[in-house]
């Protein structure tokens, strides 16, 4: 098993042809078809299931391809970090950052490691909390912002944030930001609620049971921009995290208003793995990660949110667990 095997393996997986395979790595396609199958020999198993509609990874071939992505961009942070430019800081990051936040937070974050750390490749990926913390534990992320972090004996986290969650609504309901709404009169309104399981739908029926409500809910998603938009299309009011709204209301689409009796509040978490080393890349991406969430806050750009200290550090010995 070797490298071109592998890449050759992720490729076909990807395009689903052997051909368009070839193409993107610059080989013949009977070579492409020699490495699939000289690695099949090696294993035992099939890894695709032929057809005329191209290649399909069968369920040795799924997990061959996620072990062999991860091999390569091992491969590539090592080459990274063994080959640095005299005096900078270089390997791979890759960065979770939280689907309500990733508006306000992605561009500041690219843009002052591209001035200021030019030897770090960041790579970015955007999701709810449950699955960035899957991710970490997986090792596909070197760091990342989770909320209501209970505890893991596999994370090390530095809380940074408590935010408040409000309510949205079309701009023709005036919600206004110093008019809070009671969580029974917007329980009482169709709503757009993240589906069950959720870690901001687990916050908003815990904040129904103590108001004693029952919720209206209409419809169930997994997706922010689809609560926004159907809320837009006026099927119903939805809650979410200030900062999720906060240009939708800056841009008079949407109202808002802070939720009340009860408060609802989320606290967020910079977390990394306790486990393995942790490169220097690493280790200057959190730092900034943590930066650019405090100048959000400060500067006003983070609706009803508090800062909250732990040290100056990111995680790590020593560190909030």
């Amino acid at each position: 098993m070797d490298v071109r095997q592998l890449r050759a393996l992720v490729t076909v997986a990807e395009v689903g042809s052997v051909t368009r395979a070839a193409e993107l790595l610059h080989l013949v396609q009977p070579a492409v078809t020699r490495h699939i199958r000289s690695l099949e020999e090696e294993l035992g198993v099939a890894l695709f299931e032929r057809s005329r509609q191209g290649m399909r990874p069968t369920d040795a071939g799924l997990v061959m391809v996620d072990r062999a992505r991860r091999a390569l961009t091992e491969l590539e942070r090592a080459r990274a970090e063994v080959q640095p430019t005299p005096g900078a800081v270089t390997g791979i990051v890759t960065v979770g950052l939280l689907e309500s936040a990733v508006d306000l937070l992605a561009e500041p974050l690219v843009s002052a490691l591209a001035r200021e750390q030019p030897g770090i490749e960041l790579r970015l990926m955007t999701a709810y909390s449950g699955h960035l913390q899957q991710w970490l534990d997986d090792g596909d992320l070197d760091v990342s912002l989770l909320y209501n972090l209970a505890g893991s004996p596999s994370l090390n986290a530095r809380p940074l944030v408590r935010e408040q969650l409000w309510v949205a609504a079309p701009a023709s309901d005036e919600l206004r930001a110093d008019r809070a709404v009671p969580f029974g009169q917007a329980a009482a309104r169709p709503l757009v609620v993240p589906t069950a399981g959720h870690a901001l739908r687990t916050l908003i029926d815990e904040a129904a049971a103590r108001a004693e409500v029952r919720m209206g809910i209409v419809l169930q998603t997994n997706s922010l921009r689809v609560q926004k938009q159907l809320v837009l299309a006026g099927h119903g009011w939805t809650i979410l995290p200030g900062v999720g709204i906060a240009a939708d209301v800056t841009r008079g689409t949407l109202s808002a208003a802070p939720l009340s009796e009860p408060d609802v509040w989320r606290s967020i978490v910079l977390a990394m793995p306790r486990a393995g080393r942790r490169p220097p890349a690493v280790t200057v991406v959190a730092r900034e990660v943590v930066r650019q969430v405090q100048a959000a806050v400060r500067e006003g750009r983070w609706p009803s949110a508090q800062l909250q200290t732990s040290g100056g550090g990111v995680p790590g010995a020593g560190e909030a667990n």
